[in-house]
């Protein structure tokens, strides 16, 4: 479940700068507006804010200090969910966004508060075990909406550019990596040269959120129905794979991990979870496609290699004291973890 704390020192803000510029944008909030801060999440910081009359709402903000050139992109979270939220998708409501630093040192953007469960557990201990495979199954149902929506129609033809997205995100990725002041690491350097070597064929281009996991997915408090997706900031139009093999990809992280546990060698029946295939082919089914059988293997080393770079990035936030979580630190065993399993899948291990 989600945790509220005090503003940590790094993240404060001028609040009574907030609060002028709510009364004159956002009317609706009654003054005073208490701030707390949520905690976890490793990108944009994010906070509660209760009004006088009790009602609440969500704002995410860009963290101070240096940042990587197209990080924390909450101009295009405001975006995708502003686009999606008429077609039914499951996303909250955004109602302001403010791209001027003057006001609270970082662009930022306010959306409606939901009631509901935050998940992140993957074994679903908290959940009763007849009722595991039901919340997985929401899982690959929600990401099969999302990319059944026309993205064209929404209004986000300009949003990303459909063609050759797999091959843009390593570049992508390969270049935060290394503008991060990386560790020498082998499987690495060896993903960064085999994986543009063995790009599968494109497919048709969809709404890709950039990191559908179950910690980014709000539940109902009564059962298995999904109330949102969060966390919109690696969202653009793209390769329907790259969301599923990350959505997977936990299966091949170890489940001792640290700051993410995975499932792998995980007693998946005994524990009452589907297994890979199984989430997999549910997707498959709500979009209408076959299992995507000889290109699996690249999609996970994709993903995995993907975790990885990202998890580099937020331990280097770590290193410059920016990251928004007092976990950071720890995404440097992620970051070789990833790497790793990556390496293995790509050599058919």
């Amino acid at each position: 479940m989600t945790t509220l704390i005090e503003v940590r020192a790094q993240h404060r803000f001028d609040e009574a700068a907030l609060q002028r510029y709510l009364a004159q944008h956002l009317p609706e909030l009654a003054s005073p507006v208490e701030v707390r801060q949520f905690q976890g999440g490793q990108s944009n910081p994010t906070f509660l804010l209760t009004d006088a009359a009790g009602r609440r709402y969500v704002l995410r903000k860009k963290p101070p200090g240096a940042i990587l050139p197209s990080a924390h992109a909450v101009e295009r979270e405001y975006a995708a969910m502003r686009a999606l939220g008429p077609t039914g998708a499951p996303v909250p409501n955004a109602r302001l966004l403010c791209e001027d630093s003057a006001v609270i040192g970082t662009p930022f953007y306010v959306m409606d508060y939901l009631e509901g469960r935050v998940l992140t557990d993957l074994r679903l201990t908290a959940i009763a075990h007849d009722e595991r495979r039901a919340y997985y199954f929401a899982m690959a149902d929600g990401l099969a909406a999302l990319h059944r929506v026309d993205w064209r129609a929404a209004g986000l033809e300009h949003f990303g550019r459909p063609q050759a997205y797999i091959a843009r995100q390593i570049g992508r990725w390969t270049k935060q990596y290394l503008a991060s002041d990386p560790e020498p690491n082998p499987d690495m350097e060896a993903l960064i040269e085999w994986l543009p070597a063995h790009l599968p064929p494109d497919e048709p281009a969809v709404i890709a959120h950039g990191d559908y996991r179950l910690g980014n997915l709000m539940f109902a408090e009564d059962g298995p129905r999904l109330l949102a997706i969060l966390d919109w900031e690696l969202a653009t139009i793209g390769h329907p794979m790259a969301d599923l093999a990350y959505l997977a990809s936990f299966y091949r992280l170890p489940q001792d991990g640290d700051p993410f546990k995975g499932l792998g060698g995980a007693d998946l029946a005994a524990l009452g979870l589907p297994t890979e295939t199984e989430l997999v082919g549910r997707y498959c089914e709500g979009v209408g496609r076959p299992f995507p059988e000889d290109d699996w293997p690249f999609y996970l080393a994709f993903s995995l290699f993907r975790s990885a770079s990202i998890g580099w990035g937020v331990y280097d936030r770590s290193r410059r004291g920016n990251a928004a979580d007092q976990r950071a630190h720890l995404y440097g065993q992620m970051f070789r973890t990833c790497a790793e399993a990556s390496w293995r899948i790509a050599r058919g291990k």
